[in-house]
């Protein structure tokens, strides 16, 4: 059904797998879409009431996937990208299912932005952590403004999209961004323990309050959405995007101009 993910069913246990292992799972135009159109489908699916995501091979996920962004002969279509990626972000926060992310390796970007939508976070603490778009002149995107935000606040939301920062797992947890860190190569299984906890849980009580508490900032992350679609379209378009993917392509420090 899925090219770049899959979508595993165990009982009322549902694992949704980025399966792009060649690229680090990077989240080139088709994954984005598919994520959103697996989300919208598990909204509707009163089988599952848990849905573990997690990535094959050496990462989480890297991230969007620069290569088919400077894709002379396939130019990424960024409005019709950003429409994917605020359909992703909607139905992965307005899912019935009680949502775990298990991080391996790195999680950066819009898939940074995935797992902070999750209602439970589990890194490796070898695991690197990154809302890095400012590198290559870019914004956040898939509500990784109102998804970090909503975990540490405004000013230090700020402060940590301005800076880029890669962060480890414990640093991550110092500052309220995960929940939990474990060593490496144990993400998924302490993912399956949380998970069958609340499957030994009164979880229709679970996931009412979950309805409850996401259905007051919709509103709120949709206005987001939509500012977040603009912006990266504007961003897009500027001399500094192009230098940081210049930079980031030929791995050499970018030199930014502010324009």
């Amino acid at each position: 059904m899925y090219e770049t993910i899959m979508l595993k069913k165990d009982g009322r246990l549902a694992y949704l797998v980025l399966n792009r292992p060649d690229s680090m799972n990077a989240m080139n135009a088709k994954m984005m879409r598919e994520l959103a159109d697996c989300f919208e489908t598990m909204k509707n699916d009163h089988t599952v009431d848990v849905l573990i995501i997690h990535g094959v091979g050496r990462a989480f996920s890297a991230g969007g996937d620069i290569k088919e962004m400077v894709d002379p002969d396939n130019p990424m279509d960024i409005d019709s990208v950003m429409e994917d990626v605020s359909r992703l972000a909607t139905a992965l926060y307005t899912l019935p299912q009680v949502s775990i992310a298990a991080i391996h390796g790195a999680s950066a970007g819009l898939a940074f932005s995935m797992a902070l939508a999750c209602d439970r976070v589990v890194a490796e603490e070898s695991s690197k952590l990154a809302m890095n778009f400012i590198g290559i002149g870019l914004i956040p995107d898939g509500g990784g403004h109102f998804f970090m935000k909503e975990r540490v606040g405004v000013p230090k939301a700020k402060q940590m999209i301005w800076a880029g920062q890669v962060l480890k797992a414990h640093d991550a947890l110092s500052k309220g961004l995960i929940e939990d860190v474990t060593a490496e190569g144990r993400a998924l299984e302490h993912a399956e323990k949380y998970a069958h906890e609340v499957l030994a849980s009164p979880v229709a009580a679970m996931r009412k309050s979950k309805e409850i508490l996401h259905n007051l900032k919709l509103g709120e992350l949709e206005q987001v959405l939509a500012g977040e679609a603009a912006g990266q379209s504007a961003m897009r378009r500027t001399a500094d995007h192009l230098e940081g993917i210049q930079a980031f392509v030929g791995k050499r420090k970018p030199s930014f101009t502010g324009k």
